[in-house]
């Protein structure tokens, strides 16, 4: 029998780098984009057609103009510097007109106003965004959009004072109605008493605070809004809105109540079934056929309603599906918990339902700011085409067709991104799995 004799090792072998083939750039590109031949086809002509987009982009934008009083300066100056041959981009026509693009044609000595609101703007949605700030400042963030009203669009401070008053009318008229009727029709009788203030209270009374003590600020018409001013109001306003509407269509699509439930889906299918670009034709020419005479129902403010109950059909249906993911035992949690039906859906059902539902309702958002260029079929100068026409058809720039389309559509671009970067965020902070 043979003797076998044990081999125990005493030391480890020193560690050794992987061969070149299977560390670093050359591995990443073998299992990427070389992988198989089909692959390795498809990388060289995506890699032929990129290089042939970078021989033409790459010079027109390094032979730039920033400098510029018109469009026949600027191609002079790109052939005395580059040769008569070369073409650039002549930027100096954004550097002309910042100022339309911003605000449109709003006043130029009252342009503090809107950097004020946009600024305050900030402030309020801080609250929103990020939970970790003190609640106390969600009070601000609740009188921001009256303040922001006053600012932008001038006239006596009294006026949005006394709107917000119609509001505390609301919720009074609601917290001593909803223990003894129920939140649905203490809801409705809050309505009701609001809407009585703002017909038959709200005019009087703000004409006689201002009589009294005439404070205000310089009246700007609707006309002089646009550019990107006029896309975050009509934006931000709408997305503030339609997200607690959204919200309410969603529980009323799924509400036991036959006439609530009707409702909800005859509106949202309503709408969903109507282009946009039609309901804001209704808001621009229709709707006042249907008002008193000589009644003075803002554009922007029919624009910002009509646009809010579009993305709010929208977002129901987003809810909807979040509602309809979750489990039945959550409902049954909350039953067993003795909570009432308000109560499980606000502290146990739509938490959820909003967290799996944050992609689908950001998604929902970025569409409805990029759909704020719409507007310019109405008559209102939006950064992308109205603005644009205006500045293309001054003669200095005539012929000016890349550059103001790119700056317009980056702007677009750096708020999207930003909502859908937050949104990803907040997906983050909220998962509470470990997959």
């Amino acid at each position: 029998m043979t003797n076998f004799t044990p081999f125990v090792r005493s030391e480890m072998i020193d560690p050794r780098e992987p061969p070149s083939g299977q560390q670093g750039l050359v591995r990443w590109a073998r299992e990427n984009l070389f992988s198989s031949p089909a692959n390795s086809v498809l990388t060289v002509l995506g890699g032929l057609a990129i290089l042939w987009l970078l021989m033409g982009i790459v010079p027109w934008l390094m032979h730039s103009v920033w400098n510029a009083a018109s469009l026949s300066e600027c191609n002079a100056i790109i052939a005395q510097t580059w040769g008569p041959d070369a073409t650039g981009a002549c930027w100096a026509m954004v550097r002309e007109r910042w100022h339309q693009y911003t605000y449109g044609f709003y006043p130029m000595d009252q342009y503090w106003r809107p950097n004020l609101a946009f600024v305050l703007m900030l402030v309020a949605l801080a609250p929103v965004l990020f939970l970790s700030l003190p609640r106390k400042m969600m009070l601000f963030s609740l009188s921001f959009p009256f303040i922001a009203y006053w600012l932008l669009w001038g006239g006596t401070i009294w006026a949005p004072i006394v709107v917000a008053l119609g509001f505390g009318v609301m919720a009074l008229v609601f917290r001593f109605a909803s223990p003894k009727l129920g939140v649905p029709v203490g809801a409705g009788v809050g309505l009701l008493a609001a809407a009585a203030w703002w017909l038959l209270v709200q005019t009087p009374l703000s004409t006689a605070l201002h009589s009294a003590i005439p404070l205000g600020l310089r009246e700007v018409d609707s006309d002089q809004f646009g550019g990107f001013l006029l896309s975050i109001v009509i934006g931000i306003t709408a997305i503030s809105a339609s997200l607690p509407l959204g919200i309410l269509l969603a529980l009323g699509r799924q509400s036991d109540m036959l006439l609530v439930k009707s409702l909800s889906v005859g509106f949202i299918e309503f709408i969903r079934g109507v282009p946009l670009i039609t309901l804001l034709f209704t808001a621009s020419l229709l709707l006042q056929y249907f008002l008193p005479p000589e009644t003075n129902f803002d554009i922007i403010l029919r624009v910002i309603i009509l646009v809010t109950l579009f993305a709010a059909a929208y977002i129901a249906e987003v809810i909807r599906g979040g509602l309809a993911a979750l489990p039945r035992g959550q409902y049954e949690a909350a039953d067993a918990l003795g909570l009432d039906y308000w109560q499980a859906q606000r502290l146990i059902i739509m938490p959820q339902a909003l967290k799996i539902s944050i992609p689908g309702i950001v998604s929902s958002f970025i569409g409805l700011f990029k759909d704020t260029t719409l507007v310019a079929f109405v008559g209102l100068m939006d950064p992308l085409k109205g603005i644009t026409a205006v500045v293309r058809a001054d003669i200095n720039w005539k012929g000016i067709y890349w550059e103001p389309y790119i700056f317009a559509g980056a702007i677009f671009f750096l708020i999207c991104f930003g909502m859908s970067r937050y949104s990803m965020w907040l997906e983050r902070k909220l998962k509470t799995d470990h997959r």
